[in-house]
């Protein structure tokens, strides 16, 4: 078995997180990857209400007694997002660790010490990272320009980021980005990580919330099947390459585009519904990293933890130290 401060930190079995994926994160996902031995946090802004997300998390304990945790996405919406009641809804369901992502996660700090509920913060800098640490998260996830989601705008891949993220940080640092397989997770703790987070590779799983057809694409698709969306907005998105995301890359190139000119093609709602859920894969966009490019395949997540644990272990223990003469 790998241990690491994080597995000590969180109580988990393994150096292992399935990170905040919206619409993904839900009972039928994460409580598997609970079971599996690793951290796996359901999203809060998936469900409609924060009396919706108490009775998540209240469903999610009923499916295993191991470690999970909730995500806090914090960003601009058309609609505002009753952010303090998500908070109190994740205090009062007894939650005992959050992801935050997007703004800073400063406003909802005091009331989750207060609780103690330990807060990992992503990250796409070190000067962010570094920002966080100041105002007291717990551990940080860096995550790489290779990440689905929002990578920032500086473009630093996860072989720079990692450890320079490492290097400048007092507290734990967890790798995303990039990341699919049991190499990818030594390599991660090589470069000064002490877990490694992975969204893709949980998205190709048989229990999964979405349609099969975005599994199989996930498989089918390589490292060169996504494209960079909202540049032009200082908004960066990497999203699943499809007439949509194309579609949305070419109006944005125009001279005075604006995001109101491609928000109905970005929908999130639209992503979810006519994708995740219908499984129609080119009337939405949908979001994916490049390390689809290492998914050969759809599996229970029982099997697909269990493999990379496997593969880790196997590298650590005979085939790099078999290399020193």
């Amino acid at each position: 078995m790998i241990r690491t401060p994080f597995t000590e930190m969180f109580g988990v079995e393994h150096p292992l997180v399935c990170g905040g994926m919206t619409g993904l994160g839900t009972a039928e996902l994460i409580a598997p990857v609970a079971e599996a031995g690793a951290l796996g946090f359901l999203t809060a802004l998936t469900q409609p209400t924060p009396e919706a997300l108490a009775a998540e998390v209240a469903r999610t304990r009923e499916l295993t007694d191991r470690p999970f945790g909730v995500n806090l996405t914090i960003l601009p919406t058309r609609d505002p997002v009753p952010y303090d009641e998500y908070r109190a809804a994740i205090v009062e369901s007894g939650v005992r660790v959050v992801e935050t992502a997007g703004s800073s996660p400063e406003p909802h700090l005091p009331d989750f010490q207060a609780a103690g509920i330990k807060v990992i913060h992503k990250a796409t800098s070190v000067r962010h990272a570094l920002s966080a640490q100041r105002k007291g998260v717990d551990a940080i996830s860096i995550d790489g320009f290779e990440c689905a989601g929002h990578p920032g705008e500086d473009d630093v891949p996860g072989l720079i980021l990692i450890p320079a993220a490492a290097r400048a940080l007092d507290i734990p640092v967890i790798a995303s980005g990039g990341l699919a397989t049991g190499a990818g997770l030594v390599a991660a703790l090589a470069l000064g990580a002490c877990a490694a987070s992975m969204g893709t590779r949980f998205m190709a799983t048989a229990e999964a919330p979405i349609h099969a057809n975005v599994k199989q694409q996930l498989v089918a698709n390589d490292e060169r099947d996504t494209v960079l969306v909202f540049r032009e907005f200082r908004n960066t998105a990497r999203v699943a390459r499809n007439a949509v995301s194309e579609k949305i890359r070419e109006i944005g190139a125009r001279p005075g585009a604006t995001f109101a000119d491609v928000a109905d093609l970005a929908s999130g709602v639209r992503g979810r519904e006519r994708v995740l859920a219908e499984g129609d894969l080119e009337d939405g966009m949908w979001w994916a990293g490049q390390a689809q490019g290492l998914i050969h395949e759809v599996a229970p997540v029982a099997e697909v933890v269990a493999t990379i644990m496997a593969d880790a272990e196997g590298l650590l223990g005979t085939t790099l130290p078999g290399l020193v003469r």
